[in-house]
């Protein structure tokens, strides 16, 4: 499992071979089984993760018993409650594994430490913020100004990955949609 999050690391920026050893030795390994949590709600987040294989998700659950889904993350995807591990309150969320996974966790302290020792990491995380911050902000955007169809066709045309591995049920919760709503907008897709 390092060597994948050693590839991802030297895809995206250029460090010696002394600052990958630092950084991999702050990551522990860890599987997890489809459905089990890796933090739940009113759990403090003191972790950042990376997957190397499988498939997160982010989600809130209301009072009512829906699942609200915020985030998928699929291999070479960051996984974290940020909010949570930064200010170290407890979460209104939940991580759990959809497949079974296989990912890399660092303690929120040691990857805020390797950040500040070595910059060219730090960087390479603000970028990725930066373009996560584009996505959230398109996500958003869609949720509040788009229909069920355009939700849908965005998707497809900018995640094809979750059609591909998400039960529908999830897919209806990340758009914000009834599973109805979903199995009809897919019919008239699938005749066209």
């Amino acid at each position: 499992m390092l060597e994948v999050l050693k590839q991802y690391i030297v895809s995206k920026v250029s460090l010696s071979e002394e600052e990958v050893t630092k950084i991999l030795a702050c990551f522990k390994q860890k599987k997890l089984r489809k459905k089990q949590y890796l933090l739940q709600e009113g759990d403090v987040c003191h972790f950042i993760a990376f997957i190397a294989k499988g498939c997160l998700r982010l989600y809130r659950v209301d009072d009512k018993g829906n699942d609200h889904i915020v985030q998928f993350g699929f291999e070479n995807y960051w996984m974290s409650e940020r909010e949570s591990a930064f200010s170290q309150k407890p979460t209104q969320y939940c991580i759990d594994a959809i497949e079974d996974s296989e990912i890399l966790v660092c303690q929120t302290t040691d990857f805020m430490r390797i950040q500040k020792e070595i910059p060219a990491f730090e960087k390479m995380m603000i970028d990725l913020q930066s373009k996560n911050f584009g996505i959230i902000q398109k996500r958003i955007n869609s949720a509040l100004s788009y229909t069920a169809e355009e939700k849908y066709h965005e998707l497809l045309h900018f995640q094809p990955e979750i059609i591909q591995r998400i039960p529908s049920t999830m897919i209806a919760a990340y758009l914000g949609i009834s599973r109805e709503t979903l199995s009809r907008i897919r019919n008239q897709v699938n005749k066209k």
